[in-house]
């Protein structure tokens, strides 16, 4: 079975404290799926668009294990307190081996 990653690259963030208090519950809910934090926060580089915002990735076993962890009532209550305070793009990809 082939790891997959959670990659949520973020446009713009219009409410800090909702994405603090998101963090706070989704950072959980994400590891008592088995998530695994491999990097998060400002890009370092930008090209294309030259987008410097907030990226997130994180690492799972499987595909279903990440949208297992996407569907939890723990990370769906996280993203309830997320409301719109985030303009971002959040996809699963499966790894190549």
């Amino acid at each position: 079975m082939a790891k997959a990653y959670w990659i949520a690259t973020y446009f713009s963030v219009s409410n800090p404290e909702a994405l603090a208090e998101y963090a706070k519950l989704a950072g959980p809910a994400i590891a008592a799926a088995g998530g695994k934090f491999l990097a998060r926060g400002t890009a370092a580089k930008a090209y294309e668009k030259g987008l410097k915002q907030r990226v997130v990735l994180i690492e799972f076993d499987s595909v279903d294990k990440a949208a297992g962890a996407h569907d939890s009532p723990g990370y769906q209550a996280a993203l309830k307190v997320l409301g719109n305070a985030v303009e971002r793009d959040l996809r699963i990809v499966e790894a190549l081996a």
